[in-house]
Order: structure tokens, then C-alpha cells, then sequence
């Protein structure tokens, strides 16, 4: 299902998993790489995973927790109002996330760019993207639905054009 969200220039970044303490607080799941999108007075639009519900919410406050974020949004003041949140989607607009540095993308934007060979030959399309110690890993699938992983380094990864939604790649031999 095509989230309009997402067509909308907003990402997901996390998931609410629950209520945390008695003052309203959510523990989010979350899908970000850095704690730094959480910051106090950004807006999130927050979706039921039913689609019939989305709100905004502004953080008040934010705090990492173990494996989780911790959330306090403009609004959600009792571990009640916080429990009917639970298992809700958040997103953030894309103009809210910090700039990168040339070359660097967010997965967002690898994910479901089309994949070519040095000699434009069509791959298939970056599935979804594995995170390793060393570099990521694009899982690609082609078009009988075959997985094809590719190492997200210099060497394999020879252009990255996110107008074109176009990938090229130099594959190891092997695969």
C-alpha cells in the first residue's frame, strides 16, 4: 500500500510501543539512525496503523532509553493518553532532517531506486538496506524476485542520482 505520507515529502522514523511512567511519556521504537531528529518543538505527525487517525504533536521533550526513545508530545499529559498512541506510526518532515554532507543519503531515498550495471544493464530495484559494522548492505531484488545483496561501498557503488531514482553499481564477481 502506497503510503501518502510518505509521497507527501514526510518519513517514518518510528513506532510508539508503549506508555512510559505516569506523566504521558511514549517509548518509540525507533527507525532513525541518530537520536539527534528527536528535538524539542519539531512537529510530528503521528498515524494510527489502521490509517483513520493522524495527528501532529510537537516534542516537548525527548531522552534516549536503552533500545528506545523516549517521547513527551504537546498534548499527551497521563500514561492513558499515552497507552491509546501505542503501536502508532511516527513521521517527520523531510525539510526537518538535518542536511547531509555530499554522497551520504537517507535510506529513504536508496530505498526503491532502480539498479543498473557499470554497462546499464537493469538489476532491479534496492528492497530495503541491511545494517553491518563495516557498510550497509542494499538488498536488491530483481525481477523474478530474486535477492541480489550489494555492498553500499565507494568501489560497488559507482553513481546515485535520486531525481532519476537510479542506482549504478560495479558488482563484485560473484554476484
Amino acid at each position: 500500500m502506497n503510503n501518502p505520507l510518505n509521497s507527501n515529502g514526510f518519513i517514518p522514523i518510528g513506532k510508539i510501543a508503549g506508555p512510559h511512567g505516569i506523566q504521558g511519556a511514549v517509548k518509540v521504537y525507533s527507525y532513525a539512525e541518530s537520536f539527534s531528529i528527536y528535538k524539542t518543538g519539531i512537529t510530528l505527525i503521528i498515524k494510527n496503523p489502521d490509517d483513520s487517525t493522524v495527528e501532529n504533536y510537537s516534542i516537548k521533550w525527548a531522552a534516549p532509553h536503552s533500545r528506545f526513545v523516549l517521547l513527551l508530545l504537546e498534548g499527551i499529559d497521563s500514561r492513558v493518553s499515552a497507552d491509546k498512541l501505542k503501536g502508532f506510526e511516527l513521521f517527520i518532515k523531510k525539510s526537518d532532517l538535518p542536511q547531509l554532507e555530499e554522497g551520504t543519503y537517507y535510506w529513504n531515498d536508496i530505498i526503491g531506486l532502480s539498479v543498473y550495471s557499470s554497462d546499464d544493464e537493469y538489476i532491479g530495484s534496492v528492497e530495503s538496506i541491511i545494517q553491518t559494522g563495516a557498510n550497509d548492505i542494499y538488498v536488491v531484488k530483481d525481477e523474478k524476485n530474486k535477492e541480489i545483496l550489494i555492498p553500499a561501498i565507494e568501489s560497488v557503488v559507482s553513481d546515485v542520482d535520486i531525481i532519476q531514482k537510479r542506482m549504478k553499481v560495479n558488482l563484485p564477481e560473484g554476484l
